[in-house]
């Protein structure tokens, strides 16, 4: 009876040994997005839309104050009637300005917010695909909250992502293009 206990235990014991270990990874979230290249690209080309928007929108809202500085200059010399019709003209103009203004803000901001979750998605994809291909049973992200309070170095996988979502480039010879 010892000696089937005893053999049940080597071939359990045995058997665990032969089971695979699962392989895991962990990634910094917050690294790999911002330093993706096509985010760094979309980030540039936005905020420069942002500026170009914020440009016409300030030449406009110019305009607009000379044209209430000239009413201001002339109306003492204008009937109430006429006073009262520029002043409603230029109330009209302003909330036009207005308008314009949060549309145009509001624009900017759903169009990145697309590009933005976009990328994010093809990101997720990425890792995915790069977790079946080189057989892990499990990629954790690190996020801002720090939901990984530790992971040994080797099993950190943010720079080899991201290393391969930039088509070879490290993040350093990305930097030292962008300085040239």
């Amino acid at each position: 009876m010892k000696k089937i206990v005893w053999l049940a235990s080597a071939l359990l014991i045995l058997t665990s040994c032969n089971q695979q270990t699962e392989k895991t990874g962990f990634v910094n979230n917050t690294k790999v997005v911002s330093d993706f290249k096509e985010m760094k690209v979309a980030q540039e080309k936005w905020t420069k839309r942002n500026n170009e928007v914020r440009a016409e929108l300030e030449e406009k809202a110019k305009q607009f104050q000379i044209e209430v500085q000239g009413y201001q200059n002339i109306m003492k010399s204008m009937s109430a009637s006429n006073r009262q019709k520029k002043e409603q003209e230029l109330m009209a103009k302003q909330q036009e300005l207005q308008r314009e203004q949060q549309a145009r803000m509001q624009e900017i901001q759903q169009g990145s917010q697309v590009e933005i979750d976009s990328i994010i998605g093809k990101v997720k994809t990425f890792i995915e695909g790069y977790g079946k291909k080189n057989g892990y049973t499990y990629i954790y992200g690190d996020t801002e909250t720090s939901n990984i309070l530790y992971g040994k170095e080797e099993l950190n996988l943010t720079d080899a992502i991201l290393k391969e979502l930039n088509g070879g480039e490290t993040v350093e010879k990305t930097e030292e293009k962008k300085e040239e």
